[in-house]
């Protein structure tokens, strides 16, 4: 109680010392209302609220590694890329290499993620990453995405939670993408080195609990290089939202194109000697254009006093058309390196989860149980080009692959202050390989069962403690598991497994006391069994040991 009486002395001196600011007539007025036997009416003041920029909080969270990054956050940091939004979360690092058009490179936890290989990435419910790539499983583009509509990231690192399947296994993020604005935007931005982005965004509400959002983003730059990015871009979203008694709904239209020069590395001996500048380019034919369309809806309803219900469902068109020259004329001194990775698809898939909140004794129990199923039909290929024309086609495959995930997971506040989630996945792939070379024809299948385990204790009134442990897994591309000639060399070589195992470990600690500071502190191991890798730029696997 002293504490209490003590913040209330506190405001009323400031209210006060405020009140000793005003001009004189103010002040007299003031003072007569407060005279006995005036009535005065008290006055109404407009709320303020205080939110802290991540959903962090002592409580919130079932590991010491997860947690939510809210808008207020976007809207302070700036980004350079679309990719760097993922930076948001902590000990996730971006960056770019053959120019802004790709896929960025990403690492955590100590792993080179390649294009997103290991890090599962989801926008309005949508999967990001794309298997069996042209240029890299688990290939994570989000060029399409536009960060003033980015409402709030869900992220978890680490094989521990049971609605997490392939790519997670170092982490994920499920970005969610906003219902309205503030207000509209029309913005121009103008900068160096040929920077230009013209961005209009609005939305308008209908009726009480509807509203539409539009955003056109046109987009141009050239870096800073001597053969210009000439980087071109366009980006659409129109998404409808609502709300309808206690259940919530959003139907969202993506479209998304972009054209690029490639800014390939060089030799550091041609630099030295002064034959090359740093900014130069050997191939000046490299590049790349992509394309992404999807159709995304999701639906979820709040049942009373005993659970949830959630449902997603996506349909996504996407070609990929990249040219690279890494080795210039070591293979062929005479037309030269460049190679073409070609990718068509059409994804469709989609969620359903059913939450409970229920007692046991005097215990709450909270139970989660969750189907997952998608379906990628791809045309990928690999070809030998002289600048970006084709000469010769070293691989041609078409590729259905269809993955079931079911999850069910289970916790229990056993004390007010101890408790426990235990969950279980099990996944099983399917992959059809139609072969241009036919000895690399075939099916595959492949089924994991992922156990989960998480404690959670209270500490201290302000600290939590946390043990997570868990089995992950990653796919494989769906080549590698059918793949018995190298298509360059004529060579035999082995199929990989459809699925590879990972495990982690994880010990935390979150508290929140010292006042106005959170900490969280995370002690993790992450093994994945192999890291076999299909080499785009050479058509078959790449084997190497488990890390």
């Amino acid at each position: 109680m002293a504490g209490w009486i003590m913040k209330n002395d506190e405001i009323f001196t400031s209210v006060l010392s405020r009140v000793a600011r005003r001009p004189a007539a103010v002040l007299s007025a003031s003072l007569l209302a407060a005279t006995p036997g005036a009535r005065a009416d008290p006055p109404e003041l407009d709320p303020v609220e205080v939110g802290a920029f991540y959903d962090n909080s002592v409580g919130s969270s079932d590991a010491a590694s997860q947690g939510s990054i809210r808008r207020e956050l976007l809207d302070s940091r700036p980004a350079l890329r679309t990719g760097e939004i993922l930076e948001y979360v902590p000990g996730v690092i971006v960056t770019q290499h053959s120019g802004d058009g790709k896929a960025n490179q990403y690492f955590l936890r100590g792993f080179n993620l390649d294009h997103g290989t290991d890090f599962a990435t989801t926008v309005d419910g949508m999967p990001v990453n794309l298997p069996t790539h042209g240029h890299g499983h688990g290939y994570t583009d989000l060029n399409f995405l536009l960060p003033e509509l980015v409402d709030r990231i869900d992220y978890r690192k680490g094989p521990y939670f049971a609605g997490d399947g392939d790519f997670s296994s170092a982490g994920a993020a499920d970005i969610r993408l906003r219902s309205r604005l503030d207000g509209n935007i029309g913005q121009v931005t103008l900068g160096g080195d040929g920077y230009r982005r013209l961005l209009g965004a609005g939305s308008v509400a209908i009726g009480e609990q509807k509203n539409l959002l539009g955003a056109l983003e046109l987009g141009r730059q050239d870096g800073p290089w001597t053969l210009p990015e000439d980087l071109r871009r366009v980006n659409g979203v129109l998404r409808l939202s609502g709300q309808d008694g206690t259940d919530r709904y959003s139907i969202a239209v993506m479209g998304y194109s972009s054209r690029w020069n490639s800014t390939d590395q060089i030799p550091q001996r041609a630099i030295d000697d002064g034959r090359l500048g740093r900014f130069d380019a050997i191939d000046t034919s490299n590049g790349g254009r992509t394309e992404r369309y999807s159709l995304s809806g999701q639906w979820s309803r709040a049942l009373e006093g005993s659970g949830r219900i959630e449902a997603s469902a996506y349909a996504i068109r996407y070609s990929l058309d990249l040219f690279s020259n890494f080795t210039y004329f070591l293979a062929d001194p005479i037309a030269g390196d460049q190679f073409e990775q070609r990718d068509r698809r059409s994804v469709f898939g989609g969620t359903v989860k059913r939450v409970w909140f229920t007692h046991w004794g005097d215990r709450h129990v909270t139970t989660e149980v969750g189907v997952q199923t998608r379906h990628d039909r791809i045309q990928v290929g690999l070809f030998d080009t002289v600048a970006r024309q084709r000469r010769a086609t070293v691989r041609d495959d078409r590729v259905r692959q269809t993955s079931v995930g079911v999850h069910a997971q289970n916790g229990i506040q056993w004390t007010p202050w101890l408790r426990s989630v235990l969950g279980v996945r099990f996944d099983r792939f399917g992959f059809d390989v139609d072969s241009r070379l036919d000895a690399n024809d075939g099916t595959a299948s492949a089924t994991r069962a992922s156990p989960k385990f998480t404690l959670v204790a209270t500490a201290a009134p302000k600290t939590e403690l946390f043990f997570n442990a868990g089995r992950g897994f990653h796919s494989n591309d769906a080549r590698g598991t059918v793949t018995r000639v190298d298509p360059r060399t004529g060579d035999p070589v082995s199929p990989v497994p459809g699925l590879v195992p990972s495990t982690g470990v994880e010990v935390g600690v979150r508290t929140e006391a010292i006042p106005h500071l959170q900490s969280s502190l995370a002690l993790w191991q992450l093994r994945i069994g192999s890291e076999l890798v299909f080499v785009g730029d050479a058509g078959t696997t790449e084997a190497s040991r488990p890390s």
